[in-house]
């Protein structure tokens, strides 16, 4: 069957939309978050339900047309798009049902973390989701899901109940710890590789309205001093409070580099102030803007800084340990970047998140420690070659202090086949259940585990 003939069977069924390149809309449901990302696949198919799925995938194969996956767009390697492929879109897909009586959320595979806090906050309730509101909850759940919650109540992955996946055979197959527990294991870490999560259930918690959050910045000389603070801190945190730490310019336009320490507290206000009251009194900072916060603000605290079209190369690996001498490479790196949009962030890992076991799912990040985050950010594509290689110098520079483990969500898209590296002991077990649930190696535009 032609191309034209199979799309013209499948929309007489089809309840989204299937798009080509002549076609109005286009070109703006082609781009995902990176600008430096441009592909234009020869269908979109932006789905509104399970069924329109399953059939992007069955109408993807008969075509033998390579099959991607966007949700919320914001993977920064640009795995969400193929170039003459089949990009299967879930962003129509906003449905969310909140059973606040059994603390549980279902939510369609193109929502993003913004809307469902909105929803999951109405009643009082929320799961770690993410540290950009703008970030969909399928990409980040699938490759783990750091958040602002997860010392207390773990990673996204920890908080999944179920999910209803679409097969590489365009079959649909619920996941859960009773129903295909193989491939429930496998898609908590194991990303796209198993199927296409249609719609996701997870277990919610008693958070908020209000928290205890936000940020303080103090000038780059004094970075040193800051930084020690946040890893000192961190490391005797408990486990409903998580640390980050920014070093970034002043969006004030002044040029002037900072360096920030952001927190959440999820416990009652009384606790947070106390806990995060050291951190208010150090220096004194030059913004103090920490105290009681929304959760969903504390959620969208770091949107602004990563605005969607801006053109992105990362890089980003795990210290076990934020010593003296890594603190010290870490602002030498900053303080040569060449772009003010730029940023290195520190992620610190504790409590419920690094407790499981490193075999109880497929993510293997289950340690206490630092992630470190280089995002080199411009807008100018004259800039691009250096900017990228700020980012790699950095690494470079940094690599004495890494650690064995990688979080796959800020993998960029030139790594070298990382999927033996990310999974560590899980990996061969992973390999066995690709080989079951898509021998042919059809979902492979993610970080991709090889059939065994």
């Amino acid at each position: 069957m032609t191309s034209t003939a199979a799309l013209d069977q499948l929309a007489q069924t089809f309840t989204g939309q299937l798009l080509q390149k002549a076609d109005s809309g286009y070109d703006e449901a082609r781009r995902v978050h990176n600008g430096l990302v441009d592909k234009r696949p020869a269908i979109i198919a932006r789905c509104h339900g399970t069924a329109d799925v399953a059939d992007a995938v069955k109408l993807a194969r008969a075509l033998n047309l390579e099959i991607a996956v966007r949700g919320g767009g914001h993977n920064v390697g640009g795995r969400g798009t193929v170039d003459a492929g089949l990009m299967i879109d879930l962003a129509p897909m906003k449905g969310i049902h909140v059973d606040p009586a059994g603390r549980t959320a279902r939510a369609q595979g193109g929502v993003l973390w913004k809307e469902f806090n909105r929803e999951t906050q109405a009643h009082g309730l929320a799961t770690t989701g993410g540290v950009v509101s703008s970030t969909g909850i399928a990409g980040l759940t699938l490759g783990g899901g750091l958040g602002w919650l997860m010392p207390k109540y773990g990673l996204a992955l920890d908080n999944l109940r179920s999910a209803e996946m679409v097969s590489a055979d365009g079959a649909i197959l619920r996941a859960s710890a009773t129903e295909n527990p193989d491939l429930f294991w496998a898609i908590r870490g194991g990303g796209g590789n198993f199927g296409i999560a249609a719609s996701l259930e997870y277990n919610l918690h008693p958070v908020g309205p209000m928290i205890t959050g936000g940020l303080v910045a103090h000038p780059i000389q004094k970075g040193f001093d800051v930084l020690r603070l946040f890893r000192d801190h961190a490391i005797a945190s408990p486990d409903e409070m998580m640390l980050a730490a920014g070093i970034l310019t002043a969006p004030d336009g002044s040029g002037a580099q900072l360096v920030g320490v952001l927190a959440a507290h999820c416990g009652p206000l009384a606790d947070g102030e106390a806990a995060v009251r050291p951190i208010k009194s150090f220096g004194p900072p030059v913004l103090d803007a920490m105290g009681p916060i929304p959760y969903c603000n504390q959620n969208a605290l770091l949107d602004a800084s990563l605005p969607k079209g801006a053109l992105n190369y990362w890089k980003s690996q795990f210290l076990v340990d934020l010593t003296d001498d890594a603190i010290k490479a870490l602002l030498a790196c900053y303080q040569a970047c060449p772009s003010p949009m730029s940023q290195i962030v520190l992620e610190h890992f504790h409590g419920a998140a690094s407790r499981v076991p490193v075999d109880q799912t497929a993510c293997t990040m289950r340690v206490n420690g630092f992630n470190v985050v280089l995002i080199s950010q411009w807008n100018d594509p004259g800039m691009t070659s250096q900017c990228i290689a700020w980012c790699k110098d950095s690494y470079a520079a940094l690599e004495p202090f890494f650690g064995p483990m990688r979080y796959i969500n800020y993998l960029d898209g030139d790594e070298p086949d990382p999927a033996a590296t990310v999974y560590g002991p899980n990996y061969a077990r992973l390999r066995d259940i690709k080989r079951k649930y898509d021998p042919d190696n059809v979902f492979h535009i993610n970080v991709n585990i090889k059939p065994r």
